[in-house]
């Protein structure tokens, strides 16, 4: 994990001194248009990109895409499509983010590794296990051109939580979740992919599908510092790629989802933890997600709060709605250049770091 760590921090100090340096804008440096889109993830349907889409990717303006088995025919027909999305870059660009959900266990979108499931490498406990799983995932995601996992899940689980009951989570220890997290992590990286870890700061007492109802997360700031943030202190020191940022509201902090709230997204992840790398939120296209108002306006709350890359995984049209809205934002003035710079560095060194 430190290998490709390493190279994020690097390549962040000298985007946040001189810039970022994809090859197509070294000369004349990014355009807002660029800026923002590069902050957002797109999903979209069909097992072929979307015109419009391609056509962003070639101006510059999108920073990746997610897939699901709504995207996937066939291992042949994804690396196609892959290709498809990679190809159609500026020339000299860093790698697209190519991401997906393959946790193991209940998530996965695709056949082959992780063959395991957090719960049961939580139950052999082997750290081993966890990095070869790790590696044998990179290696099963590489192959069709996938290059960032949303996984590891490091939420410690609570007795009877949804989490636990859908064999998401590694255990109840919190020391054991970031060993083990950290491994699969580390996997991933010496096979080339970046980990996620999720979902910060912790969604391991959570009962509900943090998809279809936003959560309350009733512990103290004690509790939620003493065990639910520890397996991302120890992925924020191992240098992992990217944490997702949660959906749950956790009102010993803020009375609004983490992904809206400052305190959490830059005041705990950031200042607290010292995590270097990108921050994404979880999807903000979700129906829990959706009763904070219309696309451009969680876009808006996301930025705000210090998230970096903005995930809107259930339609095109609403990650294009708020790539705009970032532009208009921060031409305006409501978000800062400052902020909108510092993240699209973060997101071009994690873009660089991932090879060709």
């Amino acid at each position: 994990m430190r290998r490709v760590g390493i190279s994020i921090a690097a390549a962040a100090l000298v985007a946040l001194t001189i810039g970022p340096q994809p090859a197509s804008l070294a000369t004349s440096g990014p355009s807002l248009r660029e800026m923002a889109g590069q902050r957002i993830i797109f999903g979209f349907d069909g097992t072929a990109a979307p015109q419009a889409l391609l056509n962003r990717i070639h101006r510059g303006g999108a920073g990746g895409v997610i897939l699901f088995k709504r995207n996937i025919s066939s291992r042949s027909q994804l690396r196609s499509l892959t290709r498809s999305l990679q190809d159609a870059r500026p020339k000299g660009d860093p790698p697209l983010l190519i991401t997906i959900d393959q946790e193991g266990g209940l998530v996965k979108r695709l056949d082959g590794p992780p063959d395991h499931s957090p719960a049961e490498i939580g139950r052999d406990g082997s750290s081993k296990l966890a990095r070869h799983e790790g590696r044998a995932t990179a290696t099963n995601l590489r192959d069709v051109g996938v290059n960032v996992n949303f996984a590891p899940v490091v939420d410690v689980a609570r007795p009877g939580s949804i989490m636990e009951k859908e064999g998401r989570a590694y255990s109840r220890d919190a020391s054991k979740v970031a060993r083990l997290g950290a491994a699969f992590a580390h996997g991933l990286a010496k096979g080339g992919v970046a980990a996620t870890g999720k979902h910060f700061p912790g969604l391991g007492a959570a009962y509900n599908n943090e998809d279809l109802h936003v959560n309350r997360i009733n512990l103290s700031k004690s509790e939620l510092r003493r065990k639910d943030e520890v397996p991302f202190a120890k992925l924020a020191g191992e240098h992992v790629g990217l944490v997702m940022v949660s959906t749950a509201i956790y009102p010993a902090f803020d009375s609004r989802p983490a992904l809206f709230a400052s305190k959490i997204a830059s005041g705990e992840l950031r200042d607290r933890l010292g995590f270097a790398g990108v921050s994404i939120t979880d999807d903000l296209d979700t129906p829990a997600i959706a009763q904070y108002g219309s696309p451009e306006r969680r876009a808006d709350l996301s930025a705000h709060a210090g998230v970096d890359l903005l995930l809107f995984a259930q339609s095109y049209n609403d990650g294009a709605r708020a790539a705009t809205e970032l532009r208009h934002a921060t031409e305006s003035g409501r978000l800062s250049m400052k902020g909108m710079q510092r993240a699209y560095g973060r997101i071009g060194a994690l873009r660089s770091s991932l090879g060709g």
